[in-house]
């Protein structure tokens, strides 16, 4: 039975990956079989994969080399991620049909996906990605749906870093008016998972267009998307349901804030300052620092304008002496 083959530059992206020098002829029948068995490549073991191409585990692993991976599994990975982006939603539940406690198998997904993009994680593309944000006029942060989540954290704690940076979350007709705006001089961050939405794709390309730095955050890259980005930042989103994991891209745009905070540490330093102070006058968090102890540890009340002794315990617990910052 023919599979289905996802269409939007797969067969390319595959062949394009292709030393110059070509591949050996067991190399490309392993090629062959990524690109007509798709599906079996991407839920398969390296022993199904060679059993199909007539190769050994070990062709397998040298074809994923000489394709730029370092090894089966990192080229699985994205090739997942292709397949199941050009899938239906329905049809990703399908996939993922019968994996036993769904709940336990979320959690251990996102672990793996966690160790992967450890593995893999690209501190080179993250810090261009920081001095480029520290540099610029203003960043936009583009995500939509469920993947505005990502982008709004972003945003959020790089503002409290000290830059201005906005998730677009108005919609695409705010999302037009911002790149309407945009020009040389600021930044947009694109963050996309999945089939990718099409108003973040095409905002990347305008923006690129208008002179914009463009960088993306996503699991899978289209041409389009890839075109428009400077660096792409590659996440591994896969889930257990008929929706993608958000946890590994959330631990990349906080790992871009934490590189941020320490491209100019007294700006930052300056600006959570100024925000702990407003947070106070608002009277926003439930716990305020109240003193300083002798080892240096800021202790809390729970009570906003309550004051306690240094010994004193709050109610049905230890004292409470963990710093935190929004």
């Amino acid at each position: 039975m023919t599979e289905h083959v996802p269409d939007d530059g797969f067969e390319d992206w595959l062949r394009d990956r292709v030393p110059e020098r070509g591949l050996r002829s067991k190399a490309a029948a392993v090629l062959e079989v990524l690109l007509s068995q798709p599906r079996r490549a991407s839920f398969g073991s390296t022993a199904e994969l060679a059993q199909l191409a007539g190769v050994n585990t070990a062709t397998v692993t040298r074809t994923a080399q000489a394709l730029g991976f370092a090894g089966w599994p990192a080229l699985q990975q994205e090739l997942r991620a292709r397949y199941l982006s050009s899938l239906s939603a329905p049809e990703v539940a399908a996939e993922h049909h019968g994996v036993g406690s769904t709940g336990s198998a979320s959690l251990r997904r996102d672990l793996d996906s966690m160790a992967l993009l450890t593995r893999r994680f690209d501190e080179a593309a993250v810090r261009t990605i920081a001095e480029a944000v520290a540099a610029a006029r203003r960043t936009i942060v583009v995500a939509d749906g469920s993947f505005a989540a990502v982008g709004v954290a972003f945003a959020h704690n790089a503002r409290l870093a000290g830059y201005d940076v906005a998730a677009v979350t108005s919609g695409d007709a705010g999302l037009a008016n911002a790149i309407a705006a945009s020009g040389s001089g600021d930044v947009l961050i694109a963050i996309s998972f999945w089939r990718l939405y099409e108003s973040t794709v095409l905002a990347a390309s305008e923006a690129r267009a208008r002179g914009v730095r463009v960088f993306a955050v996503t699991d899978v890259a289209s041409p389009a998307l890839a075109g428009a980005a400077e660096e792409v930042v590659m996440v591994p989103a896969e889930g257990v349901a008929f929706f993608p994991s958000l946890t590994a891209g959330i631990a990349v745009v906080q790992a871009m804030v934490a590189q941020l905070a320490a491209v100019d540490p007294a700006r930052t330093s300056a600006s959570i300052e100024a925000a702990e102070g407003m947070w106070s006058k608002f009277g926003l968090l439930h716990h305020r620092p109240s003193r300083r102890a002798p080892s240096g540890r800021v202790e809390f009340d729970r009570e906003p304008n309550r004051e306690r002794s240094p010994g004193r315990e709050p109610e049905g617990g230890e004292p409470c002496s963990t710093a935190m910052t929004p």
